[in-house]
């Protein structure tokens, strides 16, 4: 009986603390808490900007990359020993400029062994020529055989023909001559050569000696949308100058301004892209080959049209809207109507 007691008075004196317990928290619960500050949100700022009538250009931008119009790897076109390079690496040259020497002694040689040979030919035929004109004495005297002057007319003949292919030969050995002078065939910038003076070269050479492209003027190869082509194609037509202006990768520096030179003939089926060709007088070398940019290609200009600040357009479910502030300084929204996506608003504030 006394081991029964003990035991409900410990249960009943865990029963107590618990209710205890419970009743403690859910008061903490209940009681606000002093050390919350009420929060608020900060004030978004505002600014705001008169609309005003204007021209606003009509663009179109696409992403393109910089194409040398003329590109000419310089090779050799004779077997031999470079002796010297006549250009510094980077340099801008000119149409016929030296551009790296051969040894041009072996032909030399050749051509001074076809104007031998050319030489004594040309004496075989003087002495044939000659004795055929006695020939047609003696045969007008019958006192030779026909046969004997149908012989030496067509030894004279073979003689002419030998004359002219020594010619040839003498042609051939001043063109080889001349191979042994590389000279820049367009006006351009000069790139690393790829071969030491010293070295045995070879026409059939893959790499060349070095590369020369032209950079005044480059074109710019960039991509537009298929479905933006017929009113750059009425453009065209019309015999108009399109303005096309480069700026970088980030579309924030204008690096030149050109104009449209020619649209593809087809548009890519993958990206539903068509390639438009733009040319640059590139006075300033601005533009680098194969160098990727950014191309605005000016179509259209509207005039006397209402611009806003491009940040002003909103789009909403219902279309494109913009906040105005009427006399009473309260904000009310508009709908725009005709916004035109290929629009680039220029504005004032």
């Amino acid at each position: 009986m006394s081991r029964g007691r003990h035991r409900l008075l410990r249960i009943t004196i865990i029963i107590s603390a618990m209710l205890v317990l419970a009743l403690f928290l859910r008061d903490s619960l209940q009681q606000p808490s002093h050390s919350a500050q009420p929060t608020s949100s900060p004030p978004i700022p505002v600014v705001t900007a008169t609309a005003m009538l204007g021209d606003q250009p009509v663009y179109l931008t696409g992403l393109g990359s910089v194409v040398a119009f003329n590109t000419v790897v310089l090779r050799s076109r004779v077997d031999g020993q470079l002796e010297n390079f006549a250009i510094r690496e980077g340099q801008v040259v000119q149409s016929g400029d030296l551009i790296a020497q051969i040894d041009p002694r072996p032909f030399e040689v050749q051509l001074s062994q076809a104007e031998g040979q050319k030489e004594r030919d040309e004496a075989f035929l003087a002495n044939a020529k000659v004795d055929l004109e006695r020939y047609k004495g003696l045969y007008a005297e019958d006192s030779i055989a026909k046969q004997q002057l149908d012989t030496q007319v067509a030894t004279v003949q073979q003689y002419e023909a030998t004359v002219k292919a020594d010619q040839a030969a003498i042609d051939n050995a001043r063109l080889q001559l001349s191979f042994a002078r590389i000279t820049s065939p367009i006006k351009g910038r000069i790139g690393l050569r790829q071969v030491d003076p010293g070295n045995i070269v070879h026409a059939s050479d893959q790499n060349g000696l070095a590369v020369v492209t032209q950079l005044q003027p480059i074109s710019v190869i960039f991509t537009i949308p298929q479905d933006n082509i017929a009113p750059v194609m009425k453009h065209l037509e019309e015999g108009r100058r399109l303005q096309v202006d480069a700026y970088d990768r980030d579309m924030k520096n204008k690096i030149s301004a050109g104009s449209l030179l020619t649209v593809d003939n087809q548009a890519d089926v993958t990206t539903g892209t068509v390639r438009f060709k733009a040319v640059f007088d590139n006075n300033d070398n601005a533009l680098f080959p194969n160098q990727f940019v950014n191309a605005r290609l000016r179509v259209d200009v509207q005039r006397g049209v209402v611009l806003i600040p491009a940040a002003a357009i909103q789009r909403g479910p219902d279309g494109t809207f913009v906040f105005v502030v009427n006399g009473e300084n309260a904000v009310e929204t508009r709908n725009v109507v005709g916004f035109h996506k290929w629009t680039i608003p220029r504005f004032r504030s």
